[in-house]
């Protein structure tokens, strides 16, 4: 019965050291079954460059959630991260390439904005007693404002000395990866090793005994926000540098995924506790998580719910963690055998995981053909009919064709868009047909497929600075000559019009505008009376028409530079809408086309996307199969009125 006892308790003893290893090391677990799971699920997954995706994928989002977990330990938070880095990058650039101020000194001006950005944080917070969130969320509107005044709402490239930073060293390293590791080093010493470090735990732990205890932790709180805005900074260089150019729209959001990997990785959002180690092993977790799901074509508005689950999941963790007793230490106030248990806990999850995923690897041993050609299509955003009718074209056309298309959704993020090319590449597709979000961060991208021997077909937008096999697209300048003349002629040469402009920063929004001055500079008897961006959003060109409503009611036109800010536009204009105001947009989508068929929109500038989209992957099979393509396919813009609407299918 004793010895029944003593096997029983040695048992229970094993489990509860089992269980408690695993709260303890959550993130880890996670990584490790994550890892197992898209090797098991996807054959592409485990290559060597496809795991050098996943390292540069993650580096942006590690670095800027390296100073993030400073702030987060100290119990506060930061919003402006992703804001700032882009700030700092575009310092860079305009300093260095317009201004010519010598590189390294222009370096150093962006880790000034960074350290300038995170002082006012800090003083806010610390002297002004503004809650963080409202204080770095006030920050986040300025630099993305300052950002774009700077820039002037389009890309500066980046100087070439400093572009280095996104390549790799030796063929194969990529640099981001070091930096990653790099700037993760700088994190654990400052955590575990420097008295900043530690006041950071102990404000987070309980700031009024801080306090007492004699820290000066208003001081402290600057010099917090101070090295995450250095963190920042150095983000925004190294995605910079992957783009090839400071984008005034970077690092959109990318405070959010920071802050969840933080979270992910352990840190609690009350403060006092969190580590490096674990912040890179979250940031890890989330470039996996998209590196894995793109492989494997789940939609991207799935992989939102699926890391909308994963960061759930991972707070859920932190708190039966906490009921249950499992103490994540602070870093550096371990014992030397603390520190000792982790090491080895890290080196035998990297054993189990090398062995598991070298079995599941098995799974995929010569299991690789596929007698239909595979195509990628990187669309810059699908929350938009105009791209939507692409896709439609495009899955129409392959499915004509016997061709499979894995379609992706960069979301207007220049950095995803490169991510999911990357994926694209390292995969094996047979040919690539790519949307940019902007002509020039997909560079470096198609540089890499073409290397890599892979077609790749530009629709819609072309790529600079890189060659492609050909280019399907309507002429947006010409389209935006065309807009201009209809509403002019329909005013009878004179009037006062407003426009809406498209997303700051993108080749279409520019090539527009490009076209509406053009067209517009023919007839002096049209007015400008303003014009103001509204995003290619809908929302927002309700709310941009109805401020300019305040301002001009006596306009009589309005050209949008695509479909959905003029349907935004008319639903401001109410009544005048197709009788004292005329309304020209852009895209002819299946919604702009009903307006202009009941008569508030009267007319779009149609481009055919569904056309777009078909022609693309004819090229695409075209060029892996070795014919000849046209390097430039013109797909010719259309004025659709009430009188010819009928009869035109888009």
């Amino acid at each position: 019965m004793a010895a029944e006892t003593l096997k029983s308790g040695t048992g229970a003893g094993g489990a509860a050291a089992v269980r408690r290893l695993l709260l303890d090391n959550g993130a880890l677990t996670a990584l490790i079954v994550l890892v197992i799971a898209m090797s098991a699920l996807s054959g592409d997954f485990l290559t060597t460059d496809n795991l050098l995706n996943v390292g540069v994928q993650a580096a942006v989002t590690a670095i800027l959630a390296f100073g993030v977990t400073f702030v987060i330990v100290s119990a506060g938070i930061d919003l402006s991260v992703g804001s700032v880095a882009a700030l700092s990058a575009t310092v860079l650039a305009w300093s260095a390439t317009q201004h010519g101020v010598p590189v390294v000194l222009a370096v150093v001006l962006a880790v000034a904005t960074g350290i300038a950005a995170g002082l006012v944080n800090g003083f806010l917070i610390a002297y002004g007693k503004l809650p963080p969130f409202i204080a770095t969320l006030a920050m986040l509107s300025v630099a993305r404002g300052l950002s774009l005044v700077i820039s002037e709402g389009s890309p500066i490239a980046f100087p070439d000395s400093v572009s280095h930073l996104g390549d790799t060293l030796g063929g194969w390293l990529p640099v981001p990866v070091l930096v990653m590791i790099v700037m993760g080093l700088i994190a654990a010493f400052v955590l575990g090793r420097t008295y900043i470090g530690r006041s950071m735990y102990a404000i987070g732990g309980n700031e009024e005994a801080a306090r007492l205890s004699g820290l000066r932790v208003r001081k402290q709180k600057l010099a917090i926000y101070a090295l995450s805005g250095v963190f920042a900074a150095a983000a925004g260089v190294v995605l910079a540098s992957r783009l090839s150019s400071a984008q005034p729209q970077a690092a959109d959001g990318y405070e959010l995924d920071a802050i969840a990997a933080v979270v992910i990785g352990g840190a609690s959002l009350a403060g006092g506790t969190g580590k490096a180690s674990g912040t890179l092993i979250g940031a890890l977790i989330l470039a996996v998580l998209r590196n894995g799901l793109n492989l494997l074509s789940v939609s991207a508005f799935w992989q939102q719910v699926v890391i909308g689950v994963v960061i759930a999941l991972a707070v859920l963790l932190d708190t039966v963690r906490r009921k249950a007793g499992a103490t994540p230490m602070a870093a550096g106030t371990g014992s030397g055998g603390g520190r000792s248990r982790q090491a080895a806990t890290y080196g035998l999850a990297a054993v189990v995981t090398v062995a598991i995923v070298g079995a599941t690897s098995f799974l995929h041993g010569g299991n690789s053909s596929s007698t239909n050609p595979k195509v990628g299509l990187a669309l810059s955003t699908l929350n938009n009919p105009f791209f939507v009718q692409i896709q439609s074209g495009a899955k129409a056309e392959a499915k004509k064709l016997g061709v499979d298309l894995t379609v992706t959704d960069a979301q207007n993020d220049a950095s995803q868009q490169a991510n999911q090319l990357q994926n694209f590449t390292s995969s094996g597709l047979d040919s690539i047909i790519v949307n940019p979000v902007d002509s020039d961060a997909a560079s470096n991208s198609v540089k890499a497929a073409d290397k890599a021997k892979i077609p790749v077909i530009a629709v819609d937008r072309g790529v600079n600075k890189a060659t492609v096999d050909a280019l399907v697209a309507s002429d947006n300048v010409a389209g935006g000559e065309l807009a201009a003349r209809t509403v002019a002629e329909k005013l009878g040469g004179t009037g006062k019009i407003v426009i809406l402009q498209g997303q700051a920063g993108t080749s279409a929004a520019r090539e527009r505008a490009e076209g509406f001055a053009k067209g517009l500079k023919a007839y002096p008897g049209i007015q400008v009376l303003a014009q103001q961006p509204a995003d290619f959003d809908r929302t927002k060109g309700l709310d941009v028409m109805s401020n300019l409503l305040q301002a001009h009611p006596d306009v009589q036109g309005v050209i949008a530079a695509n479909d959905e800010m003029a349907l935004g536009a008319i639903k401001a204009l109410g009544s005048k809408a197709g009788k004292s105001v005329q309304v020209v947009g852009f895209d002819g989508t299946p919604d702009g086309l009903a307006a202009v068929k009941n008569g508030t929109l009267y007319a779009s500038v149609a481009q055919q996307p569904s056309q777009l989209g078909k022609i693309a992957v004819d090229n695409a099979l075209k060029a892996l199969q070795g014919k000849k393509v046209e390097k430039t396919v013109k797909v010719p813009v259309k004025v659709v009125t009430k009188e010819n609407v009928a009869g035109f299918s888009g």
